[in-house]
């Protein structure tokens, strides 16, 4: 986990995840605590204030155009940590170079999907396979678009 962290220094979240995250991650003090809490937030919110501590902002223009200046402009890996729909909408948007996917080893009964609905055919290039301690299993793969 520590390697697919570590060059990250911006992360982009949805506002129910960041929301649960800044009630508990503050007070933290393991590896993921300890990476998570300095990095830089960037909150996909309409409704959170622009203030909003914990060494986070709030997106207040279009989500996609402050990625790509993100892109251009950061000093790290950015990583996109969710909730679902703020991963989805990059996804589709082209803004994902690679996709790391955690399978944590629980099994739910029911649950949302990341792929759905009218989504282009992209082939996936398996990059990277890690098993964690836990029994995590962190895939990365490598996009490729189909036309």
């Amino acid at each position: 986990m520590t390697e697919t962290i570590t060059p990250v220094t911006d992360v982009v979240i949805g506002r129910k995840l960041w929301q649960e995250w800044s009630d508990y991650w503050p007070q933290a003090d393991d590896p993921f605590g300890q990476w998570i809490n300095p990095v830089r937030k960037h909150v996909v919110s309409q409704t959170l204030p622009d203030e909003l501590g914990w060494n986070s902002s709030r997106i207040t223009t279009n989500p996609m155009d402050y990625v790509n200046e993100l892109r251009r402009h950061g000093d790290g890996d950015i990583s996109v940590v969710g909730g679902i729909e703020t991963v989805r909408s990059m996804f589709l948007a082209g803004l994902i170079d690679e996709l790391t996917l955690t399978t944590h080893p629980v099994i739910a009964d029911h649950g949302r999907r990341l792929f759905e609905g009218d989504i282009a055919m992209t082939r996936l290039r398996l990059l990277h396979a890690n098993k964690t301690e836990a029994g995590n299993a962190i895939l990365t793969y490598g996009l490729q678009q189909q036309g």
